[in-house]
């Protein structure tokens, strides 16, 4: 048994992170109003190895150029020939809308990944409060699911915020999760009924008292979040407030401004060597600092590029190095064939010399 276990590896019977990048779109769901379900097959038809809560990167086309956008995958790794991605519109988003409106059965597209870590841990107790809001149901749905699938069953609170009833995402499906998965609660949060009439739960906003009342021993959980901005600020600070101890609160965002930010405020000014930066298709030259990433000059120095982690992971911001060297700690966004071809990652990269960027 072993040997074909490891045959069947050997043969590239999985989706190899490293080399396969076609997705082949084979089913979209509308889940509500403005949220959408894509499915995607591998081209080549090997299996997906990831686990739950991690995100693809997803390379869409705009004309004669490609945008990146990071998305967690929505379904269980336990289902290895499919994986799916949730979307929700954005109103003016270019990627959401595009995906919304374009993509279809049969459709194939080019991601990278599995990333991310707002991975369940190895150890610890099994004693959980998953908070999300909007869109930011994902990866937690994904958690879920993967629980159920592996018939494990630990304490689990789940709290899902939206603007109105009519805008949950997988309702139904965490519905069933809860009557038949023990040790499971579910608690849907709506800020008021919108035009569901007949809606008889509760209504409001994440508080202390919501938290309080509805998760007495939640100074036990290991809390993960994830959505909007703002609704993940809400949360942490609601959860320190609580008695939540820092190190069992994660979250999961791809807003890179505060990291960016922090970065920007701590890179030294005085007394240091500086480098140049050229961003060749845009004519520009700008300083950068030694312990200061190419991202952060950029961004502090009006130079528009993609990104998305800034850690990285997802690979939004890869970019061509035409000359010049980095010190380069990424954390999976970036194949060694691409490194090779001499590809880097801007929001991982420190200038070691003056730099041309082919951006």
């Amino acid at each position: 048994m072993m040997d074909n276990t490891l045959s069947c590896h050997a043969s590239g019977l999985y989706w190899d992170r490293d080399e396969d990048t076609e997705l082949v779109c084979v089913d979209v769901r509308e889940e509500t109003h403005d949220i959408k379900t894509f499915t995607f097959k591998a081209k080549n038809g090997r299996y997906f190895s990831f686990e739950a809560g991690q995100y693809f990167a997803f390379e869409v086309p705009m004309g004669e150029s490609l945008e990146q956008r990071c998305y967690s995958i929505s379904s269980s790794p336990l289902r290895p020939q499919t994986l799916s991605i949730t979307v929700k519109r954005v109103a003016g988003g270019l990627v959401s809308n595009w995906l919304h409106d374009t993509l279809k059965p049969g459709m194939t597209l080019a991601a990278q990944g599995p990333a991310g870590t707002f991975t369940l841990p190895k150890t610890g107790p099994e004693k959980y409060l998953f908070l999300s809001g909007g869109s930011g149901i994902t990866p937690l749905a994904s958690i879920s699911q993967a629980l159920a699938d592996a018939a494990r069953y630990p304490d689990v609170v789940f709290l899902h915020a939206a603007r109105t009833p009519n805008d949950f995402a997988f309702a139904q499906e965490l519905a069933l999760l809860a009557k038949y998965s023990p040790n499971f609660r579910l608690f849907f949060l709506p800020e008021n009924r919108g035009n569901a009439t007949s809606y008889a739960g509760m209504l409001g906003r994440l508080s202390q008292e919501l938290l309080t009342l509805a998760v007495p021993d939640i100074k036990e959980r290991l809390v993960m979040c994830c959505g909007p901005a703002p609704f993940m600020a809400a949360a942490k600070s609601l959860c320190k407030t609580v008695g939540v101890p820092s190190d069992c609160y994660l979250e999961e965002s791809f807003d890179a401004a505060i990291l960016l930010e922090d970065e920007i405020e701590s890179a030294p000014v005085d007394d240091v060597t500086s480098f140049t930066i050229t961003f060749a298709k845009q004519n520009k030259t700008i300083p950068g600092l030694p312990d200061q990433s190419v991202l952060a000059a950029a961004r502090k120095n009006g130079v528009r590029l993609p990104s998305s982690c800034a850690n990285g992971m997802c690979g939004t911001c890869k970019s061509k190095l035409v000359s010049g060297s980095v010190d380069m700690k990424h954390g999976g966004g970036i194949r060694q064939r691409e490194i090779d071809a001499g590809m880097f990652l801007p929001c991982c990269s420190k200038p070691l010399s003056d730099l041309v960027i082919d951006r």
